[in-house]
C-alpha cells in the first residue's frame, strides 16, 4: 500500500512538471508576407537579435503567399496566426468567409500617403495602350483575384466604363514574373509594386498608365489581422511580440542604418545592394514608426470593396480593430 501511495505521489510529480513545461512553451506565431522586403514578415527574423522576447514567450514563423486572399483560408484553418491583408480581403474575411472575429491589430503600409509612393501599373513603352479606355479587350494581370491590385484595376477600369470579363479578361500571375509576360505580349498591363516595380529590365520597356493612388486615393494598403480568441488567450504574449516587432521595425527605418538594411534586402532577393537605395525613404511606402494604421483610410477601401461587388455589405473596420496591442508596445518604448 505504501509502495502504491508513493508511486502514485511520483506520477503526481511527473504530471505536474509536465504541465508546467507545457506551459513554458513559447507560444508560436506565424505570420504571413507577398512582397519580400517590402512586407515585414520577410525580414522580421534577419533582426531577432533585437527581439529580446524572441523564445521565450514567443517563437515567430514566417511563410511566402502568392497573394492575400489565400491567407483567408489558412487563417480559417488555423494554419496562421497574422494575416498580412491587403483593404480589398480584409472584408472579403469578414463578409464572404463569416470570419467575424478577425481584427486589424497594426499598419503594414499604406499606399499614395502624402509625399511617399504610390504603386502604378505599367504597359509597354511602344505598346497601343495609351490611355485607359485602351485596355478594352485586353489582358489585365494580377497576382490574385480580390487582392490589392486587383481591386484598384477594376476600380480604375469601372471608371473610364470598362468591366471585368466583359470588356477585358484578368488573368493571375506571381509578381516576380510580370515582367517577361508584358514584354512576351502575353498581358497588356501590370501591376508593379516594390521592389519588382524598379527592376532596371523593367523600366527599360514599360512606363506607368495609371497609380493605384489614381484609382481609388490614399489607401491602408495592407495590415496585420489576427482573430479575437487567439488576441484574448495570448495578449501577454502577443503584446510581447508587438513589442519587439516594432524595435525592429523602426531599425529598419532608421536611416542610419540603411547600409545594413540594402544588405539584408540583397540577401533576400539576390540583386545588388546598391538598387535599394530607396528601401525606407519617401520613395518607398508609408509605415508608422508605431505601427498604427489609417482606419479612416481602411474605412474608405473597404466600402470601395462593398462597391465594386466583392463583398455583399460594407462594416465599420474599428469595430474590427483592436489597436491596444500596439498601444502598450508602444508605451514599453517611450
Amino acid at each position: 500500500m505504501q509502495t502504491t501511495k508513493l508511486g502514485c505521489a511520483a506520477f503526481c510529480v511527473l504530471a505536474l512538471g509536465a504541465v508546467s513545461t507545457a506551459q513554458a512553451e513559447p507560444l508560436k506565431i506565424r505570420g504571413s508576407w507577398v512582397a519580400p522586403v517590402a512586407n515585414w514578415a520577410s525580414i522580421w527574423l534577419e533582426k531577432k537579435d533585437l527581439a529580446v522576447h524572441f523564445g521565450q514567450s514567443y517563437v515567430f514563423e514566417s511563410s511566402r503567399y502568392a497573394g492575400t486572399p489565400p491567407m483567408i483560408t489558412a487563417m480559417a484553418n488555423n494554419e496562421l496566426e497574422i494575416g498580412d491583408l491587403a483593404y480589398s480581403t480584409l472584408p472579403i474575411a469578414i463578409e464572404n468567409a463569416g470570419m467575424d472575429d478577425l481584427r486589424v491589430v497594426a499598419d503594414e503600409f499604406q499606399d499614395g500617403a502624402p509625399g511617399y509612393r504610390a504603386d502604378d501599373f505599367q504597359v509597354l513603352g511602344d505598346g497601343p495602350i495609351q490611355k485607359v479606355e485602351d485596355l478594352k479587350g485586353k489582358v489585365i494581370a494580377t497576382n490574385a483575384a480580390g487582392s490589392g491590385v486587383d481591386v484598384a484595376s477594376r476600380a480604375m477600369l469601372r471608371k473610364h466604363g470598362l468591366e471585368a470579363n466583359r470588356d477585358y479578361t484578368i488573368v493571375e500571375a506571381p509578381f516576380p514574373g510580370m515582367r517577361a509576360m508584358l514584354a512576351e505580349k502575353k498581358v497588356d498591363i501590370i501591376p508593379t509594386v516594390l521592389p519588382f516595380a524598379l527592376d532596371p529590365e523593367l523600366k527599360k520597356i514599360a512606363h506607368p498608365l495609371f497609380s493605384i493612388t489614381d484609382a481609388i486615393g490614399v489607401s491602408q494598403f495592407a495590415m496585420w489581422a489576427m482573430r479575437k480568441p487567439f488576441i484574448d488567450k495570448n495578449r501577454a504574449a502577443i503584446v510581447d511580440f508587438m513589442e519587439d516587432t516594432m524595435r525592429i521595425e523602426r531599425w529598419y527605418l532608421d536611416p542610419k542604418n540603411h547600409d545594413e538594411v540594402a544588405q539584408i534586402a540583397s540577401r533576400i532577393t539576390k540583386q545588388p545592394p546598391e538598387r535599394f537605395g530607396w528601401l525606407f525613404t519617401k520613395s518607398d511606402y508609408y509605415r508608422n514608426p508605431d505601427m498604427r494604421p489609417d482606419l479612416d483610410a481602411l474605412q474608405k477601401n473597404v466600402d470601395m470593396t462593398k462597391d465594386l461587388g466583392f463583398v455583399k455589405a460594407s462594416f465599420d473596420v474599428k469595430a474590427h480593430s483592436d489597436l491596444s496591442l500596439i498601444e502598450e508596445a508602444a508605451k514599453r518604448l517611450k
